[in-house]
């Protein structure tokens, strides 16, 4: 199936490893030309190189930490001046904050909050205006599950991520501009072999998990890379879990 992304531009943020890694190599390998940001550069440097390898165009490497201020809008400026234009938006930056105590601090709050919602919530808002102006577009959030065993501020944040793009994608949709969320279930990653046990992951998919595995990363980017094209115009406000089956309620 061409997908018709050749010509297209996009920024993929959190680009460095894991999910975001495998989302800027699937777009590239549909003719997109990127911008790739997060902390690591030499990580951004080596995305870069496998890219080109495989037949890609250069991507724009642009080092951002999104915990600073006015790190939204930076990006958003750097990567269009890169490319012209950002007609795919990938937020994909941010992770668990696991709160397990019954307190917690307002800066940890804060941390939180800002970089699972206020980052790409600006980042979007910082874009929305030259894809309205080309009327086409593209939004496509990497969020996180709705079943928290306890408080988990990036899950609040997610959840406000769900609220924001679904008002978003009313607004927008005569524009040609699509806005969409992909919860992740147990996707393979750094941050899943810091926090799981060999030992855990193995029982989790055997008790928990329908599929009776953990997911890869390119099984997600292969939604995106759809969700990001032409032909997905008829698919917007939607939270599209890649968890292989693992939530419990039924849409």
């Amino acid at each position: 199936m061409d997908l018709k992304l050749t010509g297209k531009t996009a920024l993929v943020t959190g680009a460095s490893v894991g999910i975001g890694r495998a989302i800027a190599k699937a777009l590239a390998a549909e003719g997109v030309q990127l911008a790739i940001s997060a902390r690591r550069v030499d990580k951004l440097e080596e995305l870069s190189s496998e890219i080109v390898a495989a037949g890609g165009k250069k991507p724009a490497v642009i080092h951002t930490d999104l915990y600073e201020e006015d790190a939204s809008k930076k990006l958003a400026l750097a990567a269009v001046s890169a490319m012209g234009r950002v007609d795919i938006l990938i937020n994909n930056a941010g992770g668990s904050r696991s709160f397990k105590e019954l307190h917690v601090s307002e800066e940890a709050w804060q941390e939180a909050i800002t970089l699972n919602f206020h980052r790409p919530r600006q980042l979007a808002d910082a874009l929305i205006d030259q894809m309205i102006a080309n009327n086409w577009g593209r939004i496509i959030n990497i969020t996180g599950k709705s079943e928290p065993e306890h408080i988990n501020g990036a899950f609040c944040a997610k959840a406000g991520m769900h609220s924001w793009a679904k008002g978003l994608s009313r607004m927008v949709g005569k524009n040609g501009i699509t806005v969409n969320c992909i919860p992740p279930g147990r996707i393979h990653s750094e941050q899943i072999f810091r926090n799981y046990t060999p030992e855990y992951r193995q029982w989790q998919s055997d008790n928990e998990i329908p599929v009776g595995r953990y997911g890869e990363p390119e099984e997600l980017a292969d939604l995106v890379t759809f969700l990001a094209s032409p032909r997905a115009a008829y698919i917007s406000g939607a939270v599209i879990p890649v968890d292989g089956g693992l939530r419990k309620y039924q849409f």
